[in-house]
């Protein structure tokens, strides 16, 4: 069944290089941005980006991809939807 749900949704890639360029594919939103952070949205959660310097280069909203680049410090996934199976065992 997960597989069923991921046929809809775009790829989501996400390649670093020597920690100065980013590419993520999959991307649906950007929610902000500045030179220390970019928050994404992704079909698999929020990708937030930190660092220095971090600029956007290339958006693509039709393909969904995003390229940028700065001195990265950190890449942080956030799944804002609760674990349906965790409620799920629960109120069995």
């Amino acid at each position: 069944m997960p597989e069923e749900k991921r046929m809809g949704k775009s790829p989501h890639n996400v390649i670093l290089e020597d920690r100065r360029k980013l590419s993520v594919s999959g991307v649906s939103d950007i929610d902000s941005f500045d030179e220390e952070t970019v928050v994404l949205f992704t079909d698999l959660g929020e990708l937030t980006v930190r660092g220095l310097d971090l600029h956007i280069n290339r958006l693509n909203v039709e393909t969904g991809e995003l390229t940028l680049e700065g001195e990265i410090h950190t890449l942080i996934y956030t799944d804002d939807q609760p674990n349906k199976k965790l409620f799920a065992r629960l109120f069995k």
